[in-house]
């Protein structure tokens, strides 16, 4: 083609052009408008041609852009259109105890089973980067029902503290403004002595059965959890309800009960997650049965997460790494928050109290120092908040230095003995130590962490305390050095330092688990060695020797330890326990005086001072230790007996009937409660009612002791014939009685067949 031939054409091209730009709307002539112009002369053609290449281009950005802007919008910003505050909704709060976010289906897991989780997540919106403020049970909860750090409430440990009662909760806010309130939880850190109860209405918190002490590590899986919620949710008539149901399962060890045993089997932790998964599907079925979803507000969250060896630790509480920091979180109230919203902003646990609240349309206590979010639901408010970070779990159970911490914009900061900085966007696997490289932004994050430091403290008062000179003196006449072990104090080593003693107790634990009790005492033993100031230390090789039967040695092993670490209760309630076990009674009671002049509301102290004393015989002493503990745990079922039989056995009838007929009403299946009580009513000399009961107990349970009283009794109202009948099943099996009281009883026997005669 020739050169003239093309420019006609290309000039026709022009024209054409032009003429269907004119007919154009108005959406390409501000395209025009917008685009960079050439001189007219030379690039006229070139200028024709890219605006028709660029058109269909633009067509398609300008839909897609549409497209995606209605999809931000709607997934991000349209929640503030459909947050609905409403006063009258319920609250039900679950927490996942030990459950990390990425193990979660909605999380991005992709072997995860937590299709109820994902649910909710679908259903509601879910914070995608949540902090825990403390990787640890018991201070994590008390942030999250205080709404305030730990420098507030004071809490800073599992076990060794006890909520402040000067500290308001969200259950005692809602409690005041007449929701009815009621927990059901599924390990001892969240145990009601210690404090946490505050504003509960019902605290569930049985965690064994029949059993007199709940040992540190008492849990309860969550179908039990669960049933103890049903039970009370069926007969909730009254609303609102303020509930909080606490699954412990995936905590060590992880032991998920079939079939998520077999179907996780080399993955057990996703598969206690999987078997907690289903019992919050119950939860939700529950609700939906009463057709209160579109009634309540569902707020899910973990306490913290659990590391697995990526930096050394497995478990959780020695370290600051997002590993055991990082908790899922998820809000849904049907109709009143939108569905399937991500926030990728950074909040916090502390924020989950005011915002409920907030969401209640109910004012946020001034001490709350957490943040309502309804902003970040409402897309008003994007910003990362910044959160104080501690654990004082390294040096309160081995000894070593407590780290706190602070995460503001991209940055973590972790105060050490040797500090820490971590660019957590760049580094999110905290690998890289920036601590030297980036010295000035670790100045401004220290300053940031003092500053936080000295604006959240509370001022409270410490939950321990001086010991009187009377209770020193009581401390050295029982036999025991009159000072108290306290944290350890002065420089400490640093946990990074630790490594090896941390792989070793890891190691011994995993013994222990295994049944391979002599090779973990051999592990503990080394670490003790390695470690003398850290009565945890002293502890666990303890219950390995008793657990081989060695209690000889466990009771050197304890005394030993009290010489290094005097007046410490940790190992004195240990060193009583053990004594008990062994039958030294006077022993035993003479550790628990030691450990309750420490600790005057200790509460297996208290019970066990009062069971000792009353198998001692001192009565009255007795009941005044077993009153104070059912003050601080009126649940115990093995502490009711134990008081009712000892107002019987005073002579306190009446009373003693009374206990034992609230345990009957609560406890219809227990052939002991049946069987005491049949005997309190015999001696009150109610002989009806106490064959009644005694009938009641020997077809659960039969007993020599119960056939023998129920003997007595049919025959003081004239029954001999069946007198007869029970006599001689407790001769035929009169099994741990008196050799007199059996020959007795033989006696008696053939004299009733006289009378039959």
């Amino acid at each position: 083609m020739s050169k003239k031939r093309r420019n006609k054409k290309k000039q026709q091209s022009k024209r054409r052009a032009e003429e269907a730009l004119q007919r154009k709307s108005g959406f390409q002539d501000d395209v025009k408008k917008r685009l960079p112009q050439k001189s007219a002369d030379k690039a006229a053609p070139e200028k024709e041609k890219a605006r028709r290449r660029l058109k269909p281009v633009l067509l398609f950005v300008a839909i897609l852009f549409i497209v995606l802007s209605a999809f931000v919008v709607f997934r991000f910003l349209a929640p503030g259109a459909k947050i609905k505050q409403d006063s009258n909704l319920n609250v039900l709060l679950v927490t996942l105890d030990t459950t990390r976010a990425d193990r979660l289906g909605c999380y991005g897991s992709t072997r995860a089973r937590t299709p109820n989780l994902d649910g909710l997540a679908a259903a509601g919106v879910r914070f995608e980067n949540v902090y825990c403020q403390v990787p640890l049970t018991t201070p994590s909860h008390c942030s999250i029902m205080t709404g305030t750090y730990p420098l507030y409430h004071q809490v800073h440990n599992n076990g060794s503290y006890v909520l402040p009662a000067e500290v308001t909760t969200l259950a005692e806010v809602l409690k005041g403004r007449g929701f009815q309130t009621a927990a059901f939880v599924g390990s001892f850190t969240v145990d009601s002595r210690l404090g946490i109860d505050q504003g509960f209405d019902v605290y569930d918190d049985r965690l064994t059965e029949g059993e007199a002490f709940k040992p540190l590590n008492a849990e309860r899986k969550a179908e039990k959890v669960y049933t103890a919620f049903r039970s009370w949710f069926d007969s909730v008539e009254k609303q609102p309800f303020f509930c909080w149901v606490h699954f412990f399962d995936p905590h060590l060890p992880y032991e998920p009960p079939a079939p998520y045993n077999v179907d996780f089997a080399d993955s057990p932790y996703d598969g206690e997650i999987a078997y907690m998964d289903h019992y919050v599907g119950q939860v939700m079925a529950a609700l939906r049965e009463k057709s209160l979803l579109q009634k309540t507000l569902l707020v899910l969250a973990g306490d913290h997460g659990e590391a697995f060896g990526e930096k050394v630790e497995s478990g959780h509480g020695i370290f600051l790494y997002d590993g055991t920091l990082r908790v899922p979180m998820i809000f849904s109230a049907e109709g009143h928050l939108p569905k399937g919203g991500v926030i990728k902003s950074r909040v916090r646990l502390i924020d989950i109290a005011p915002s409920i609240l907030d969401m209640l349309g109910l004012p946020v206590p001034s001490e709350i120092q957490g943040t309502s979010l309804l902003p970040y639901l409402a897309g008003r408010e994007k910003k990362d908040l910044s959160t104080y970070l501690e654990t004082y779990f390294p040096r309160e159970n081995y000894g070593w230095s407590e780290l706190i911490g602070f995460v503001d914009g991209d940055w973590k900061y972790i105060k050490a003995p040797r500090p820490e900085l971590y660019n957590l966007r760049t580094d999110p696997e905290e690998t890289v130590n920036a601590i030297v490289q980036e010295s000035k932004q670790a100045r401004e994050m220290r300053s940031r962490l003092e500053e936080t430091i000295a604006n959240s403290s509370s001022g409270l008062a410490s939950a321990k305390r001086e010991l009187t000179s009377e209770e020193r003196e009581k401390l050295r006449s029982l036999g025991y050095v009159d000072q108290t072990a306290g944290v350890p104090s002065g420089p400490l080593p640093d946990p990074k330092d630790m490594v090896e003693e941390l792989r070793m107790s890891q190691k011994a634990e995993i013994l222990e688990r295994e049944g391979n009790f002599a090779e973990s005492a051999k592990v503990y033993g080394q670490i003790l060695e390695l470690n003398p100031k850290s009565p945890v230390n002293y502890i666990n090789l303890a219950l390995i020797q008793a657990k081989m039967n060695r209690f000889d040695e466990a009771v050197g092993i304890l005394e030993r330890g009290l010489a290094a670490l005097p007046g410490s209760v940790t190992l004195l309630s240990r060193l009583a326990h053990t004594y008990m076990v062994m039958g030294r009674l006077q022993k035993s009671l003479d550790a628990w005086q030691a450990v309750l002049v420490i600790d005057p509301e200790y509460f297996d102290g208290l019970l066990a001072s009062g069971w000792i004393l009353d198998i001692m015989g001192k009565k009255e002493e007795a009941r005044g230790f077993l009153e104070k503990a059912l003050a601080g745990e009126p649940e115990n079922t093995f502490l009711r007996k134990t008081y009712a039989m000892n107002l019987a056995t005073s002579g306190n009838l009446k009373e003693a009937i009374a206990v034992y007929e609230r345990l009957k009403q609560e406890n219809p299946a227990d052939y002991e409660v049946l069987q005491d009580l049949g005997i309190a009513y015999g001696y009150a000399g109610d002989i009806n009612s106490a064959i009644d009961v005694l009938k009641a107990a020997v077809e659960i349970h039969p007993t020599p002791v119960a056939y023998y009283n129920l003997t007595v009794a049919l025959k003081k109202v004239g029954n001999i014939k069946d007198a007869v009948y029970y006599l001689k099943l407790y001769l035929g099996n009169p099994e741990g009685e008196d050799e007199a009281k059996i020959r007795g009883a033989q006696q008696e026997l053939l004299a009733l067949e006289k009378l039959l005669q």
